[in-house]
């Protein structure tokens, strides 16, 4: 693999303006952590982890407009903002500097692709933080979870403070991958319980967990190992935990994946749906046991999140050469030969996930470029190239679309099929972390702050 290549496997008919979410046919439902409202995004990607909320979101702010706050967070992390009903919660990663000898070691000792060691990012000690930020802005809490003595290296366009939280039965699930899990009282701060998987993610964490019903569910897809895991909610307890499908070849870096699990409902059932290298793979979520898999081909770190529309999954392939893939829901084992509807090739991400929008597919390109797909055909319906380059996944707020680039810009399209562009919104600082909801502010994070945008002039 050369080191182009190896820099990128980090990871990790018409439409018309104006539609609404009708799901009046849809067969399958989202499951929500709580029941949706104005005070709770919960979970990556909000309540049904689908990036979409009907909440009237401001389309214009700069530094010095719509910034109804602005707060420096100490630390580094790229773990997106996620809301109960007072507080704001998000993971970050306090480094001390590394020295150089132990540096030295490090790079020889703890890199397994030397190709891309002039990509990562070592660390002395880090302290790994949960961070609490109220509706004025101010940090109110921030709860040691982890401290860290020799830390392994992560890629520069990672985190040690990557995975998203979730928020469920008064608590907070912080995940920080191979150097440990925690559970925080989202009230008094309290630390529950910790857990740790030891586990060589090669570039640094990324899969975020999710909660259903009084479980924790982590994927853990590494260079080592890769399986999936639920611990009780109460107690950190593991309750099962079921290893991915055979991976064909030995070269580990190959076998990593990031992406966080969707949960849904199908025809009345739950099902886990957890994209890995080489395989698509649906789970019960209550036992662990495999529903359906799918075949995909070499693909590997995949990183988006897999989106669901009436009876069909939505699915992304990861490095080296990503594709999107329709797959029908409604069988059983490996579906592989006989429930692939379509599959396309074209300015497809390695990291931000698609977002639906009624029978349309809409997603950016790491490089910029938005494409808008028929969801039944999988044909290209609309393309606009915005510019930059993306790593978070797109927001789908009252019938607008927010990308957040790594550069800090936040473009706002109509999902029509020119994608007709209406503000273009800078802010100081890289965004890796993709956005939440809480009433009508936006919640957005950079590299230093957090912010609350909303409309100052209500």
């Amino acid at each position: 693999m050369n080191l182009m290549l190896r820099v990128v496997s980090v990871f990790l008919g018409l439409v018309t303006v104006g539609w609404g979410q009708d799901v009046s046919n849809i067969r399958v439902t989202p499951f929500a952590v709580k029941a949706p409202s104005t005070g709770v995004w919960p979970r990556f990607r909000g309540p049904r982890g689908d990036g979409i909320t009907s909440e009237p979101l401001p389309t214009v702010w700069s530094e010095t407009t719509n910034v109804a706050w602005k707060t420096e967070i100490p630390g580094r992390g790229w773990s997106s903002p996620v809301i109960d009903n007072n507080l704001i919660w998000i993971t970050t990663a306090v480094e001390t500097p590394i020295a150089p000898e132990r540096a030295a070691i490090v790079r020889r000792d703890k890199i397994t692709d030397k190709g891309m060691a002039d990509q990562m990012k070592l660390s002395g000690t880090i302290s790994l933080y949960a961070v609490a930020v109220d509706a004025k802005g101010t940090i109110v809490r921030q709860v040691l979870l982890f401290q860290i003595d020799e830390p392994v290296p992560v890629h520069n366009l990672n985190s040690n403070a990557s995975p998203t939280p979730a928020l469920a039965h008064g608590r907070v699930y912080c995940h920080f991958g191979t150097n440990g899990t925690a559970c925080v009282d989202a009230e008094t701060g309290d630390v529950l319980w910790r857990r740790q998987y030891s586990l060589n993610h090669g570039v640094g964490p990324g899969s975020s967990p999710v909660v259903f019903d009084n479980l924790v569910i982590l994927v853990c897809d590494g260079v080592d190992a890769q399986f999936v895991v639920a611990l009780d909610g109460a107690t950190g307890d593991e309750v099962w935990k079921t290893n991915r499908p055979p991976m064909k070849g030995n070269e580990g870096d190959l076998h990593k994946a990031f992406s966080t699990p969707t949960l849904i409902e199908f025809d009345g059932q739950p099902q886990l749906i957890a994209p890995c290298a080489q395989w698509f793979v649906a789970y019960n979520p209550r036992t662990g046991e495999e529903i359906w898999r799918v075949r995909h081909g070499d693909g590997f770190s995949n990183v988006p999140v897999a989106v669901v529309n009436h009876d069909t999954a939505f699915l992304c392939t990861g490095y080296m050469q990503p594709q999107l893939w329709a797959v029908r829901l409604g069988s059983k084992g490996d579906i592989t030969e006989s429930n692939v509807i379509w599959r396309i090739k074209k300015s497809v991400p390695n990291m931000p996930s698609p977002i639906l929008v009624r029978d349309h597919l809409i997603f950016v390109s790491d490089q910029g470029v938005v494409s808008l797909i028929s969801t039944t055909t999988g044909q290209l319906q609309g393309q606009r190239r915005i510019g930059g380059n993306y790593s978070a996944s797109p927001l789908l707020a009252n019938d607008k679309v927010y990308f957040s680039s790594r550069e800090g810009n936040i473009t706002v399209l109509m999902p029509d099929a020119e994608l007709t562009e209406i503000a273009v919104n800078a802010l100081d600082g890289q965004i890796m972390a993709s956005p939440g909801v809480w009433g009508t502010t936006l919640i957005l994070r950079t590299d230093s702050a957090l912010y609350g945008v909303r409309d100052t002039s209500k």
